[in-house]
């Protein structure tokens, strides 16, 4: 690993006052390279869109003030729920559009518009990452009113789905539908500019009256082709192959793509000791989360750490240390956190929950992270404690194990107007993300993110353009190219 990891296909570029001495070139600051994310769940019009139908102006004009919001609280990841039952949040040919966005299933949104791509667009102007997110395995959630349309895989493909209480599922034991899901997975990867891939606890189902998962079928023809394992163990041996196969094809594909997932935040019951649990993921979610961070079947894991921090039987303060503990390869480490329950605070929550929970999780070492659920939470006074704890942008650590390079350096222009200095840049196709800071008195500041391409802002007044005659790429930082002034 890098001295100083961060990301590839990131350019810094580094003012100077014009007061102030330069900067030594073998000094460079580093700007601060955290994950800070939150999930915009889709399903029943949780978070986006306000409800089904809506015209198009005012569904992309929501789901802006939803890029703009992640932009005030200085987050730089959005996870997007594009998939929650079978069906569509863009202009897919294998899979039905959504009812939560169109009102009926199948039916195209008003304006025919790609909600993913306008948010893709949108976010990575802004510098913010996306994450397309995937509920694998529900084929029908028990919220659903319109019948299926005629491509969904309840009507495409029936015998592969088995009913599990008021909702479908797709089966994990039979091999249509891992080969099913992987082919909407690889459409999206191979269309879409998205940053990752991410999944969250929904593999099994969770236990519903006690009724037992109807996969009898697919285990009997485990066993009639000699199959030696339990029900249990080969239920767990299904996701595992599922999350091999996913991994393989996503790097494939894109090699610098980042697979999440976000599974239950309690391993089993009593791990560690004096945890307490209603489920048992490992038997009854077939999820065994260590032997996928042992396989290294993911980039990073957020284990949906739902708890507050004074809450005895499920107690943050003891689960947050021991994840951080599992963690073999080394991947990243991003606990989601339950922003919904902290802005109701209602004891045991405390009234500063959040800020003291990433405070934590930002003293368990280097590359922090965390994903906050859900985005509704963040629209009101809880996002202002958010933007206490960010006080400056940050960008996403790096992943070393993945493949990547340095930018070529962008070009970059200065100009002083009587409205004051303007910064604009045309970066090269491989430069992604660009991040501009200022030096005040002895201090570097990180003023913005954004999106690479062709852009401007305009930097403070304090900052001059005579300070900079030009700019040079002096070398490497960890795996980040670096511009210094050079003065």
């Amino acid at each position: 690993m890098a001295l100083f990891p961060l990301p590839a296909l990131l350019f810094f570029v580094l003012v100077a006052e014009g007061l102030c001495p330069p900067v030594a070139a073998q000094n460079p600051p580093l700007p601060a390279a955290e994950f800070r994310a939150a999930w915009v769940a889709t399903v029943v019009n949780i978070d986006w869109p306000s409800r089904p139908s809506l015209p198009a102006a005012t569904a992309k004009a929501e789901l802006l003030a939803i890029v703009e919001r992640a932009a005030q609280l200085r987050l730089n990841a959005l996870i997007f729920q594009c998939r929650s039952a079978g069906d569509a949040f863009y202009q897919s040919s294998l899979e039905p559009w959504s009812e939560w966005l169109s009102g009926v299933q199948g039916k195209p949104p008003d304006g025919a518009w790609d909600p993913l791509q306008f948010l893709v667009e949108k976010a990575h102007a802004r510098g913010i990452e996306v994450h397309a997110w995937f509920n694998p395995f529900r084929a029908r959630s028990e919220s659903a009113r319109s019948p299926e349309a005629e491509n969904h895989v309840l009507v495409v493909q029936p015998s592969a789905c088995v009913r599990y209480g008021e909702q479908m599922w797709m089966d994990p034991g039979d091999s249509r539908s891992i080969d099913w899901i992987l082919r909407v997975v690889a459409d999206v990867v191979r269309r879409y500019d998205i940053d990752g891939v991410h999944f969250d606890d929904y593999f099994y189902p969770y236990p519903a009256k006690k009724l037992a998962f109807a996969d009898d079928r697919s285990f009997r023809r485990y066993q009639d082709a000699s199959g030696g394992l339990g029900r249990s163990d080969w239920r767990r041996a299904n996701i595992d192959i599922f999350l091999r196969r996913l991994y393989a094809d996503i790097h494939q594909l894109k090699p610098a793509i980042k697979l999440g997932i976000s599974p239950f935040g309690i391993a089993r019951p009593s791990v560690p000791r004096g945890i307490q649990a209603g489920i048992d993921q490992y038997e009854e979610l077939a999820a065994d989360v260590l032997s996928w961070q042992r396989k290294g079947l993911c980039d990073y894991l957020s284990p949906q750490l739902y708890w507050p921090i004074d809450q005895r039987a499920q107690s943050y303060s003891i689960l947050l240390p021991w994840w951080f503990g599992q963690n073999p390869r080394q991947r990243h480490m991003w606990p989601g956190l339950n922003a919904s329950r902290a802005e109701k605070q209602i004891a045991p929550w405390r009234k500063d929950e959040l800020p003291q929970q990433i405070k934590m999780i930002r003293s368990q070492g280097p590359d922090p992270g965390y994903v906050l659920y859900s985005f509704q939470a963040l629209r009101g006074q809880l996002g202002e404690q958010i933007v206490s704890m960010n006080r400056e942008p940050a960008v996403v650590p790096a992943s070393p194990w993945l493949p990547g390079r340095a930018p070529d350096a962008p070009v970059i222009n200065l100009e002083r107007t009587k409205r004051g200095t303007t910064l604009s840049w045309l970066a090269k196709p491989d430069c992604r993300w660009f991040c501009v800071q200022v030096q005040r008195g002895r201090r570097w500041q990180t003023l913005a993110m954004r999106g690479a391409g062709a852009g401007a802002i305009m930097l403070p007044d304090d900052v001059t353009a005579a300070a900079v005659r030009g700019l040079a790429a002096n070398g490497l930082v960890g795996n980040a190219a670096v511009l210094y002034p050079n003065l």
